[in-house]
């Protein structure tokens, strides 16, 4: 079932969100902004029930006249923040319409909006614990697919275009866990999205939450060979264990293949010279002001190719080297498949000779 109780009552347990979060036609986070953009369930709406500022003032009435005080005011603007969604969002909604609803334990603020949609008519359920409730099973279940999940490693220099066969291989019918997508990073110094920010660490474990619910774990999973860090967010331990702990296979390209495809990845920071050069002295304690100073010289002449090059042969190819044994137990520089060009279709013949050696 996939809610218990029925009525005012129904609510959704946390442990059948993996499988029933689908059957909903709507999920509503009544929390404030604030808590919403940190994290929440995917693809929920926010319908905050008292904003930030609100949220302040009652609080503060909480702590500073009496209870009593802050539910007669939060009433009111829970009543009045409730009526304004209701009119704005939902008040065309069928008779059948069901919706999700939550707040940050399952308590007054998600109570008070499914019972006016109940009251209503609507098939409103309320999560049972709230995120507090969701948070715990998705750190529990994400413990759990580091124990069953079966993952497959690509490694590769960078610029070899591992993100880029991991989509080539979902295209091709493979489950990906594409981490430095959901990271929103590519995993270097170079590698921030300048027009997204990365989620919070909570938002990132979410993410692959929602990921691995709908994938096979008896099917191998492809996975890229990363750090711990993403950027500024990390793989959970035991996941990440589970990974290094997959067989790996190798993308290897020649330089030229791979400067190519690094110009075409990271065309933002061709035409943005200095976020460029912003980036490259993040690398000043590691190779010294006289080399920084030279790389930023080739990024003001447009040098881009001789830059590319240096930062791989420089920095980028021994910290793989250095990284990849030493974290990838089953790497074996025998399991390789050549990547001839940034063509799309050699990255989709790379996908499938992989696919190949896994049957």
């Amino acid at each position: 079932m996939a809610a218990q109780g029925a009525g005012d009552s129904a609510k959704l347990l946390p442990a059948l969100l993996s499988t029933q979060l689908s059957t909903f036609d709507c999920v509503i986070d009544t929390r404030s902004p604030a808590e919403f953009a940190l994290d929440h369930i995917p693809g929920a709406i926010n319908c905050p029930v008292l904003d930030n500022d609100e949220r302040i003032l009652i609080g503060t009435l909480y702590k500073q006249e009496s209870p009593f005080a802050a539910k007669k005011r939060g009433a009111a603007l829970v009543a009045k923040n409730i009526a304004r969604h209701l009119d704005a969002r939902f008040i065309d909604m069928p008779r059948e319409w069901r919706p999700l609803i939550y707040c940050w334990r399952g308590g007054e603020r998600s109570g008070a909006f499914t019972h006016i949609l109940q009251r209503i008519g609507w098939k409103a359920v309320q999560l049972d614990g709230g995120y507090q409730g969701f948070r715990r099973q998705v750190i529990t279940e994400l413990d759990v697919a580091a124990k069953q999940c079966s993952f497959r490693v690509i490694c590769g220099m960078t610029g070899s275009g591992k993100t880029r066969v991991l989509h080539e291989l979902k295209l091709q019918g493979e489950q990906v866990l594409d981490l430095e997508g959901l990271a929103n990073h590519r995993g270097s110094v170079l590698g921030g999205d300048p027009l997204e920010p990365q989620p919070a660490q909570k938002a990132f474990e979410t993410r692959l939450w929602n990921a691995l619910r709908s994938m096979d774990s008896t099917r191998i999973i492809y996975v890229e060979s990363e750090s711990k860090k993403v950027g500024g967010v990390h793989v959970p331990d035991a996941l990440m264990e589970r990974i290094r702990d997959g067989e790996c296979i190798e993308v290897r390209a020649s330089n030229t293949t791979r400067v190519a495809w690094l110009m075409r990845e990271y065309q933002h920071f061709l035409t943005d010279t200095p976020a460029l050069e912003s980036k490259l002295h993040m690398l000043n304690a590691r190779y010294g002001k006289e080399t920084i100073s030279a790389w930023c010289q080739q990024a003001r002449e447009g040098r881009f190719t001789d830059l590319v090059n240096d930062l791989l042969v420089a920095h980028y190819d021994p910290s793989y080297q250095s990284s990849i044994k030493r974290n990838f137990p089953r790497y074996d520089t025998e399991q390789f498949v050549s990547l001839d060009s940034d063509s799309d279709a050699d990255f989709a013949k790379v996908a499938g000779a992989m696919r190949v050696r896994q049957q």
